[in-house]
């Protein structure tokens, strides 16, 4: 390793400006944020290296900076903010903002539209070494932004007692709950977050399965926001799939169930089956036991097409107007690509790593790592485009109203419709 320049050592410090609230499902585990604040952004703080996270990653953030600082003789200060994106960015245009952040990959679209972020300069041989559909879902207009280390994506999750087994599709683990329901025995064969306001990143590997997507792909793989697929007639099919489940249907999908209780009621054993994530296990693990619960990739519905969720990337970016971008780039680049370092962040953060090398070791050891790499191998990467924006109230908003008995292809033209609008006005 490449040392930096001595300076005087000093102890990393750790501001915690604020803590993240818990309790609920999130998107993708960390993309979502609190509401905007109305108050001045936080300003960094006087280290040499500076680093804003969230609260979650807090810890395991600061272990790998802690070791950066003791090994380059540098002071480095790890800070905790609630609204990470919007804070960072307005920070950064006004010169005081930190010169690593660490968040989602699907802020991508939006850092790089305001200026906020310098691509990354790593070998093509060093990205060998990691999924290739994080290093896709790090990468913007053809250049990488983020160094992934976790990723995420949603599995199923069945409870032993009800739904055993390891199912071909997503309608026989249904039968296999609703078996259960019919007996008295849980009251929902299918937990899956709808709510009253709709949850389009949980309904995604429905929608997907149903023939639908959001955006088309350009030919090198990104998205094309000319290229909207809901309200064409394959989202239409794919919601009369969805309808059919719903409270006009079978009454599998209900808007009873959302962000706050999806998990609970599985772990609680009042649900045969759940689509959730990983930061679901540990709730799942207490409340079922070690041996109580079943993880796969989520299935396809029977003769449709396979279920794709979204990919989440948990990243380090480099800020464009941080004070010492060398040292940024150090250690995005050559401190934290490294194996040490990105275990350190996998036992501490818990997220299935994105480094191929220190996936295999953790899946030796942990099956449930291994189920949650695989689900996230055949996910697809959120969208990060700035248009995206546009698409998670209306679709979620649309899948609600489906799920509640609206008609479909009405349902699914208008949101269309609204969403174009959206996205053509900026």
């Amino acid at each position: 390793m490449r040392k930096i320049t001595p300076m005087l050592a000093l102890a990393a410090s750790v501001a915690l400006l604020a803590a993240c609230g818990g309790g609920g499902e999130t998107t993708d585990g960390s993309s979502a944020e609190p509401s905007a604040s109305t108050s001045a952004p936080p300003v960094r703080g006087n280290e040499e290296l500076v680093i804003w996270t969230d609260a979650v990653k807090l810890d395991a953030v600061k272990a790998v900076a802690d070791a950066f600082a003791q090994e380059n003789g540098i002071s480095v200060g790890v800070q905790a903010i609630v609204n990470t994106r919007a804070d960072f960015i307005t920070a950064n245009a006004a010169g005081n903002g930190p010169d690593v952040l660490v968040g989602a990959h699907d802020w991508i679209g939006q850092l790089v539209q305001n200026g906020a972020i310098d691509p990354l300069q790593l070998s093509p041989a060093a990205l060998s070494g990691y999924a290739p559909n994080a290093v896709s879902a790090s990468t913007y207009d053809g250049q990488l932004y983020g160094l992934p280390y976790g990723v995420e994506a949603l599995a199923l999750y069945c409870n032993k007692t009800y739904a055993p087994d390891i199912y071909a599709t997503l309608d026989d683990a249904i039968a296999a709950g609703q078996a259960a329901v019919d007996a008295g025995s849980v009251a929902s064969a299918l937990n899956v977050p709808v709510g009253q306001n709709g949850d389009a990143y949980h309904m995604e590997p429905l929608y997907t399965s149903g023939g639908g997507y959001i955006f088309g792909t350009n030919p090198d793989g990104s998205y094309n926001v000319n290229d909207l697929g809901v309200g064409t007639p394959a989202s239409i099919t794919a919601a009369e799939k969805i309808y059919s489940l719903g409270e006009a249907g079978s009454n599998v999908l209900r808007r009873s169930i959302d962000g706050t209780n999806n998990i609970a009621l599985f772990a609680e054993g009042n649900a045969a089956c759940m689509i959730s994530g990983p930061w679901a296990l540990n709730d799942v693990r207490t409340g079922l036991g070690a041996d109580g619960y079943t993880i796969q990739p989520i299935p396809g519905f029977a003769g449709m097409a396979p279920a794709q969720p979204f990919l989440g990337a948990q990243d380090f970016y480099v800020a464009s107007n941080g004070q010492n971008k060398a040292f940024a780039q150090e250690f995005v680049n050559n401190f934290v690509n490294t194996e040490e370092q990105m275990t350190t962040l996998y036992e501490m953060a818990n997220l299935p790593p994105a480094m191929l090398a220190v996936r295999e070791t953790a899946a030796a050891g942990n099956p449930d790592t291994a189920t949650f790499a695989a689900a996230a191998d055949a996910a697809a990467p959120m969208p990060s485009i700035p248009g995206m924006d546009q698409v998670w109230t209306p679709l979620g908003q649309a899948w609600s109203a489906i799920v509640g008995g609206a008609d479909p292809a009405t349902t699914m033209t208008q949101t269309g419709q609204t969403i174009s609008s959206a996205i053509a006005a900026g």
